[in-house]
């Protein structure tokens, strides 16, 4: 099971991710994250009202709070990464952050199994390559991959954060509605600052009826990327979190193949062959 909902993490990740990097391009990336992380916590704060999650709370919710804090200062790097593009080699290196919670459970005393040590290795190989990063090019290249892992960082103390806030299904739910009332705290804040700064806040083309249009979509990538961090917190209770992490950060490979069916980015030769060393550790993580 745990390697189930890690993949279905990876998935909603990869999904949440590529939807992001499209709407970065037609407005301010955090407009996008503050609007689309709104929306999740009216949705979460439905659900924490009708399944009395409020007698959850405990000291463990600082691990929701700051995992809130963190995020949208990865997620903002991200996305700003994602418009620079193109998407199928920003996306998998964001995958880098895996090795903080892996990291994290080696040293909490978890040990995989010998098979699962392998499948480690053989993904995070699988998951670099599938980026094929360019580290020479244009200054706009070096900029997106310094932002892409800053961001890794971000999401990997997200994940080791968010896999302590919980304990049980009405927790989940309160520790990600905290989580989210964070990051709209934290990303509202940046962006007020930043358009006191001089920065838009709403598209250049359209103003708020854009934002208005928009609205399905960031609801989808706030809501995609709350299930994720459900899904994967889940995987890290039943499971090893070595083994979740590095199945969840198969997202950049959802990313790039989005990328590639819909806006027609070629993968390059190491970018295919890192997508199939990656399954590979996928396959070799789940039946250890």
């Amino acid at each position: 099971m745990t390697a189930l909902f890690a993949l279905a993490t990876s998935l909603l990740w990869g999904l949440a991710d590529f939807g992001g990097g499209l709407l970065t391009r037609r407005m301010p990336a955090l407009t996008v994250v503050v609007a689309s992380q709104l929306i999740a916590v009216a949705v979460l704060g439905t659900l924490v009202i009708a399944t009395g999650a409020w007698s959850e709370a405990g000291p463990q919710l600082w691990y929701a709070v700051a995992a809130g804090a963190v995020g949208p200062a990865a997620m903002l790097c991200f996305y700003k990464a994602l418009a620079l593009g193109p998407m199928g080699v920003v996306a998998p290196l964001g995958s880098v952050g895996v090795l903080v919670p892996v990291s994290i459970g080696l040293l909490l005393g978890e040990r995989p199994g010998l098979l699962q040590y392998g499948g480690i290795a053989v993904a995070i190989v699988g998951i670099v390559l599938a980026g094929g990063p360019e580290l020479r090019g244009a200054p706009v290249q070096r900029q997106a991959i310094v932002m892409t892992l800053v961001a890794a960082f971000g999401f990997g103390a997200v994940l080791a954060l968010i896999a302590e806030a919980s304990t049980t299904l009405t927790g989940l739910f309160l520790a990600l509605f905290v989580q989210r009332v964070t990051n709209v705290v934290v990303g509202g804040a940046t962006l007020y600052v930043s358009v006191r700064r001089g920065a838009p806040a709403l598209p250049q083309e359209g103003g708020i009826r854009a934002v208005t249009a928009a609205l399905p979509a960031l609801a989808f990538v706030g809501l995609a990327d709350v299930a994720a961090n459900g899904t994967y917190s889940i995987a890290a209770q039943i499971g090893p979190v070595t083994v979740a992490a590095v199945l969840a950060n198969l997202y950049p490979v959802v990313t790039a193949l989005a990328a590639r069916g819909v806006l027609k980015e070629k993968l390059r030769t190491v970018q295919a062959a890192g997508a199939g060393i990656a399954l590979v550790g996928t396959v070799l993580l789940a039946s250890g």
